[in-house]
């Protein structure tokens, strides 16, 4: 926030006030000091909503309000976990199929449980949802 604030990056700066705020209303919330799960978490339901924004103003033709948000994306990412990649994700997913024995779509709770207990923080949950789907399906 210091070098949002002497490099003049006013955009930057709204970002960072903003999810501060959002901690800081968490912590008081929780009654407690947050783990840095509860930090991620907070950043990645703050990265999700802001990409649902996204598509509603692609979708509305609201561009300008679209570069806003992919903007404040960007600054959250950089915060965030480095993300895995779709292989490993779906590695990942083929394991927990092939531990739960799951054969069917049926069986996508039973996977779907502990594969975002794998990858809690690391995937995106809808990434994850689609290649179960994907494995499930085939």
């Amino acid at each position: 926030m210091k070098n949002a604030l002497k490099s003049g990056d006013k955009a930057r700066l709204g970002v960072l006030r903003m999810t501060l705020a959002q901690l800081k209303d968490e912590r008081i919330r929780l009654q407690k000091e947050l783990t840095d799960e509860d930090v991620i978490r907070i950043l990645a339901k703050g990265v999700k909503s802001r990409k649902d924004s996204v598509e509603s103003y692609r979708s509305g033709g609201r561009e300008d309000l679209a570069e806003k948000e992919a903007f404040e994306i960007s600054v959250l990412e950089q915060y965030l976990p480095e993300q895995m990649s779709e292989e490993d994700v779906r590695a990942v997913v083929a394991e927990v199929i092939r531990q739960t024995g799951a054969a069917s779509m049926k069986d996508m709770g039973k996977v779907m449980g502990p594969a975002m207990a794998r990858l809690k923080g690391k995937a995106d949950g809808k990434m994850v949802q689609d290649i179960v789907r994907a494995l499930l399906g085939s």
